[in-house]
């Protein structure tokens, strides 16, 4: 059996570490002390925090389905749950996602949001190329200045004009005309868009999914890998040689690693890539019904909150004061906690600081040539039998299922 290496023990890395076990010889590198990547949680005061995002699974895709429940067990380890998230607007409680309900708003949005339809039929636009433009053609200025602007500009920090449109296939509602007035006269619940349902974990949130996948695998742990030397046909990794090489980490810091081959004319393509990290808030909040909160309030920083409190039961410290439950608020990039502090007094649901921590990586941003770029680079590197997947390895906005079907992509093709 041939030897490889995967660096990184994240959902990406975790997934062909499992494919590949019984067909090769598979040492994981991981640089933290257990595995989960961007999935990993953690206990404060006996309450779960995910520390980056609020992770569920679910999938639309039928390979990667039942591969994964292959390894779990949907009825004893997980619950199915319906979606039930709202946006947040200054004087009420919309449901998610907005275009459908727009009955319940002042009667004047509602009569621009008509003529806004209107115009969209009369006056079709050309293939949208970048998110603005998207957002405007599909769901008219109304909406798009209410909600869609402030919204995902608290989220990408710059003019969505910017932020090319191909690269978030998949996670964006594409309703038509006659879809969202049908929706809003018949007041229509769409079940439709993504993480509509979801399972989620019955005890230690998405850190049993890494937990799971981790177990029985070989895993090197605070192995914080800072070079990968091709020689003789052979990776050299922490001292040990590889016939093949999967890289699961962040594509910025691949780069650097590498010697032996010459990768020279990808350096500065891969240096200018651009992406935002994320501050997780872990705090305790008002009790409410719901999965996800969308704050598009100037008032405050933060763009969402996730009531992971409502997920699982087991989620909420048996101590945790009555009417409250635990949730993530969460920033776009570094925030100070003194700026947390001074933004949680400013929103509802009267949250109350409990930890946080800042993940310099979680939304990758491609422009219109990156996707060809990252193409090229695998093809190069492959001959050397170094490949790689991941959110951050392929610069991808992959959600969990996502990620394991690149990696099951890949595995495909070794």
């Amino acid at each position: 059996m041939l030897n490889v290496a995967i660096i990184g023990a994240g959902v990406s890395g975790l997934t062909a570490a499992r494919i590949l076990k019984d067909r090769y010889n598979v040492t994981v590198y991981e640089r933290a002390d257990k595995p989960g990547g961007l999935i990993r949680c953690e206990r404060i005061d006996g309450s779960l925090f995910h520390t980056c995002g609020g992770h569920v699974f679910n999938t639309k895709r039928q390979d990667v389905a039942d591969w994964f429940w292959g390894h779990f067990n949907q009825s004893t380890d997980f619950v199915k749950t319906d979606r039930n998230s709202v946006v947040c607007m200054e004087q009420a409680l919309v449901p998610y996602p907005i275009e459908n309900h727009v009955y319940m708003l002042a009667p004047d949005t509602q009569q621009r949001f008509i003529a806004d339809c209107l115009d969209i039929v009369q006056n079709p636009r050309p293939e949208p190329d970048n998110f603005e433009a998207f957002l405007r053609g599909r769901f008219g200025d109304t909406l798009y200045n209410l909600y869609f602007k402030p919204y995902n500009e608290k989220v990408w920090r710059c003019d969505l004009k910017q932020v090319p449109l191909a690269w978030l296939e998949g996670k964006l509602p594409m309703p038509t005309v006659p879809e969202m007035l049908y929706n809003n006269i018949n007041r229509v619940e769409e079940k439709q868009f993504v993480h509509s349902s979801f399972y989620y974990e019955k005890q230690g949130g998405s850190q049993f999914i890494a937990d799971t996948l981790a177990h029985g695998q070989d895993i090197r742990y605070n192995a914080d890998i800072s070079s990968l030397t091709y020689v003789g046909g052979k990776w050299r990794v922490a001292g040990e040689e590889y016939d093949k090489l999967i890289y699961c980490g962040n594509l910025k810091e691949m780069l650097p690693c590498i010697s032996g081959v010459n990768i020279d004319a990808y350096r500065s393509d891969v240096e200018a890539l651009a992406s935002h990290g994320t501050t997780a808030v872990f705090c305790e909040i008002d009790a409410n019904p719901y999965s996800w909160i969308y704050l598009p309030s100037d008032k405050y920083a933060c763009h969402r909150i996730i009531c992971t409190g409502n997920f699982a039961p087991s989620n909420n410290a048996p101590t945790l004061r009555p009417g409250r439950i635990t949730a993530t608020v969460e920033f776009t990039d570094a925030i100070s906690h003194a700026d947390i502090l001074a933004n949680l007094v400013q929103m509802p649901y009267h949250p109350v600081y409990l930890s946080h921590r800042f993940n310099p990586y979680t939304y990758p941003i491609q422009t219109h040539s990156t996707r060809r770029m990252i193409r090229q680079l695998k093809h190069e590197l492959s001959k050397s039998n170094f490949f790689f997947t991941g959110r951050f390895a392929d610069w991808e906005y992959y959600n969990m299922d996502a990620a394991m079907a690149a990696a099951m992509q890949l595995c495909a093709d070794l």
